[in-house]
């Protein structure tokens, strides 16, 4: 869908932004550390990769019996999401390393499990943090037709249940992500702002070669290892998607689509109301922040509000710029929104979908966002 171009109030709140960078700017510049990556970075990475490869090793022996094959399964999957979120997630936003070479390292492990980094950065870096919840130019809103995200999508019959389905929905993420979305995605004449998009050459040799590495490990080898039956197989390799799609998409819906953020509309123009910074505090939330396990897992990413006003800096240092942003939010009258607990997001977000679904709740939303 072609859309038109969108842009943003050039002052507003100048006072705000400059002094959230400044304040963030000085955290370390007192500490005399860098915003990138440091070694517990390193130690979560490696633990990550640890958690994908040393099940699919033991599983690989023949040596498991069905039980611990079928965890070794669950644990995969975990890992799956805790690499997307903890070690992709941030090289693919130049964040993890100052060394670009790094990053690009890094960041194919995106590849290797079956995504592709190059389309990532287009729809996710690019369109996704610069356009949050614009519909219909943040690809985020548009995950599946089975779901209704924005007040301005077009609502249909199912969506009224949608609230009850969609972690099933979510659950099929990762495999919709590894077999149809980077193909569909890179098949587009127009993505988001950009009409007739151009791919080059090379990226989509890379896609290609990384769908093909990911079919090789996790669907050939093990077909031609193992010594299972095929719907065995396929048990286990189910297990390790649902698990880590069902944990992917339920972590990346709580930061945008709950109660309290906002859907803004541009004006005939093509122009938002508020400026880019102000617009992002707008439609960001963040959720369950001391909560420090889940912290580490999801590679700060309930940290939402900080990782898109900061989005080349480390998830590692959210949590120390989360209350900077905070009082500098407030002392400036800007909404900082919080969940407190991940049950309180969680069940803002069905609420959510549960109105979004609702043909009664439906125009109430879409003037309330007009």
């Amino acid at each position: 869908m072609a859309v038109r171009a969108v842009t943003f109030a050039s002052h507003d709140c100048d006072a705000f932004v400059e002094e959230v960078k400044e304040r963030a700017a000085q955290y370390f510049a007192d500490r005399g550390i860098s915003n990138k990556g440091n070694a517990g970075m390193v130690v979560k990475t490696i633990i990550m990769v640890s958690g994908m490869v040393v099940p699919y090793a033991l599983i690989m022996t023949n040596q498991l019996p069905g039980w611990a094959m079928l965890l070794g399964c669950v644990v995969m999957g975990v890992a799956l999401a805790g690499i997307g979120f903890s070690v992709s997630h941030d090289a693919l936003h130049g964040a993890y390393s100052d060394n670009p070479k790094v990053n690009a390292a890094v960041g194919f492990t995106f590849d290797m499990l079956g995504a592709n980094g190059y389309m990532w950065k287009i729809t996710h870096n690019v369109i996704h943090h610069t356009y949050t919840n614009i519909y219909p130019v943040d690809e985020d809103l548009e995950v599946s037709p089975l779901l209704r995200l924005s007040p301005l999508a077009k609502r249909h019959p199912w969506h009224r249940f949608q609230h009850l389905y969609a972690p099933i929905a979510y659950s099929m993420s990762t495999l919709n992500w590894m077999f149809w979305k980077d193909f569909d995605l890179f098949a587009r004449k127009n993505l988001g702002p950009y009409l007739n998009k151009k791919h080059p050459a090379g990226e989509i040799a890379i896609m290609i070669f990384g769908k093909l590495f990911f079919y090789g490990w996790s669907i050939v080898l093990p077909l031609m290892v193992l010594d299972v039956a095929w719907w065995q197989f396929l048990i286990g390799y189910l297990t390790m998607h649902l698990v880590g799609g069902t944990i992917l998409g339920v972590i990346f819906q709580l930061a945008h689509v709950v109660e309290q953020t906002q859907h803004p509309v541009p004006d005939n123009l093509g122009k938002m109301p508020n400026g880019w910074l102000v617009h992002e505090m707008l439609t960001t939330a963040n959720f369950c922040v001391g909560n420090k396990p889940l912290t580490w897992y999801v590679g700060g990413l309930n940290h939402q509000i900080e990782h898109h006003l900061f989005p080349k800096t480390c998830s590692v240092h959210y949590p120390a710029l989360a209350p900077i942003v905070k009082t500098v939010a407030e002392k400036h009258g800007i909404p900082y929104i919080n969940n407190p607990t991940f049950t309180v997001a969680f069940g803002s977000h069905l609420t959510m979908l549960r109105r979004l679904g609702r043909a009664e709740e439906a125009s109430v939303l879409r003037t309330a966002t007009a």
